[in-house]
């Protein structure tokens, strides 16, 4: 792909290297911001600027937050004796869009996944646990990915919690086995969450 311009080249680098777009979409989004008024460029580029300086990620839940407790766990009206267990942010995002759950979250940042070198070290597994220790918590909601790794990534946090009290459940599996759950659509997402199951039955059906 030969450029006319050096800085033209180097934005379509950069956008580029973000998921799901190749070079010639890249130009195509570069040029498409090069006919759009000079004001709402400028406004797209402040706005990721203030997004690299200001985001944070929240001190009790870790989902992205503008402040130090987001506004799920800073909810009176929230339960928060009810944690669901999630992925990334996105899949907190997919729950929060079916109304289905008043609770809190817990996002662990990914899924175990010995093949790409990610262990429970990696996530914010050990948080949980004293979360769950340290708090009145009644029960946890299993809702990772139906994958292989979702499902460890589940029994490893089960067998940490094993001797505690607390209820410890998984979203039903309406959700397809492989799927992401951000990719579920809403009304399937909210009857698992409403439909969950001991997680031990879960086990047993594995098994």
């Amino acid at each position: 792909m030969n450029f006319s311009s050096k800085l033209l080249e180097n934005a379509v680098n950069e956008m580029s290297q973000l998921p799901g777009i190749g070079k010639r979409t890249a130009l195509r989004l570069v040029l498409f911001l090069l006919q759009q008024p000079n004001s709402q460029t400028k406004e797209l580029s402040k706005s990721l600027n203030e997004l690299i300086d200001n985001v944070v990620l929240c001190e009790s839940c870790h989902n992205i937050s503008d402040i130090e407790l987001c506004e799920i766990c800073s909810n009176n009206k929230r339960n928060k004796s009810i944690i669901c267990v999630v992925e990334d942010i996105r899949d907190v995002m997919a729950i929060e869009s079916t109304g289905q759950f008043n609770g809190i979250y817990h996002v662990l940042g990914g899924k175990i996944s010995p093949i790409e070198g990610i262990g429970p070290n990696q996530l914010n597994i050990s948080s949980l646990i004293k979360k769950v220790e340290n708090n009145d918590i009644s029960e946890l909601i299993f809702a990772l990915s139906a994958t292989m790794e979702g499902d460890t990534t589940n029994f490893y946090v089960y067998k940490q919690l094993e001797n505690s009290e607390i209820k410890i459940t998984t979203i039903a599996r309406g959700v397809s086995v492989g799927n992401e759950l951000e990719f579920t659509d809403e009304v399937t997402l909210g009857r698992s969450i409403v439909k969950r199951i001991p997680f031990e039955n879960s086990i047993k059906n594995i098994s």
